[in-house]
């Protein structure tokens, strides 16, 4: 990838892909925003309004509805939900550019492996840390942080992409354990997304109270424990990485919510087998047990039934 990054495609811009290709719009790129129904219709019409804890602000943006709209572009932000992955790749791939690179801004351990594997695609993991939230058609809300991790490799690579978000005013570094840094943020998901999901509370409430806040450090020390007999190398020593999501959630305040009670509330289908359900397993694959875990899922999945 040669010079600063002028075109870019969000595929699947809910909440998240929203804010990050808004940013990138907002700062002068040629961002085309793929995203479907009442959101996609709006910005159609009036752009996309950005409600951040730093500004508010209508940005004008390109929008489809085609996967083929990712033609040209030069980075792909892959924002879709991670029960859609392959499904999404397989649609998206025959109109990505030679020479495009593709950024996984998901839930999740294992969706660049995927997407490489069923279409041979440039994917690098990406690590989100953001509250943001579709406030309505064509409105995003943005409650917290925004920043982002990435691998370390290929480093001209890496070092033009965080380039671009830094200049759009994204926080961007990269890592050379990108592996840690994926299972240190499905630590945050399996902590938090479940509880705020099914009580109907925010990030900060849920560790306010003692019982919740607790759980969610059984959460924390099963999923470490997974990652670690799966031979990942955590960046932060347990105790501080503790301290440090309870802070964040705490930075979050009452109102922001996980991507789990959003999609709950919509009446929608979540990500929780890639996140509670796949520690799950794979501490029962390796011997570790995370029974927190295994019941955090299965009530999920209970209230998925319930949907249906």
């Amino acid at each position: 990838m040669e010079g600063p990054i002028q075109k870019v495609a969000v595929m699947g811009a809910g909440a998240v892909g929203s804010f990050f290709g808004g940013m990138l719009a907002r700062a002068g790129a040629d961002v085309t925003l793929i995203a479907r129904g009442a959101h996609l219709e709006a910005m159609k019409k009036d752009g996309l309004f950005i409600d951040s804890i730093r500004f508010q602000e209508k940005v004008p943006v390109k929008a489809s509805g085609d996967p083929a709209a990712v033609h040209g572009a030069q980075l792909v932000l892959f924002c879709v939900k991670s029960l859609d992955t392959e499904k999404t790749a397989i649609s998206m791939a025959p109109h990505v550019d030679p020479g495009a690179v593709v950024l996984t801004l998901q839930n999740g351990v294992d969706n660049a492996d995927k997407i490489r594997a069923i279409t041979g695609l440039v994917a690098l993991p990406t690590v989100v840390y953001c509250a943001a939230a579709l406030a309505g058609p064509g409105r995003m809300r943005h409650a917290g942080r925004g920043d982002l991790v990435i691998g370390d490799t290929p480093r001209e690579t890496t070092a033009t992409i965080a380039a671009t978000f830094e200049h759009a005013g994204v926080p961007c570094r990269a890592s050379d354990n990108i592996q840690g840094e994926i299972w240190q943020k499905l630590v945050l998901n399996c902590a938090s997304n479940t509880i705020t999901a099914l009580c109907h509370a925010g990030y900060a409430m849920a560790v306010r109270n003692q019982y919740t806040r607790q759980v969610m450090i059984q959460a924390v020390q099963e999923t470490v424990n997974v990652a670690t007999a799966a031979g990942v190398r955590m960046p932060t020593p347990t105790p501080e990485l503790i301290k440090q999501l309870l802070e964040i959630f705490e930075s979050y305040g009452t109102e922001a919510v996980s991507s789990t009670a959003q999609d709950l509330a919509r009446g929608k289908k979540t990500e929780i087998d890639a996140l509670n359900g796949y520690v799950a397993r794979r501490g029962a694959e390796l011997g570790v047990p995370a029974p927190v875990n295994q019941t955090l899922h299965a009530l999920v999945k209970l209230v998925e039934d319930t949907l249906k």
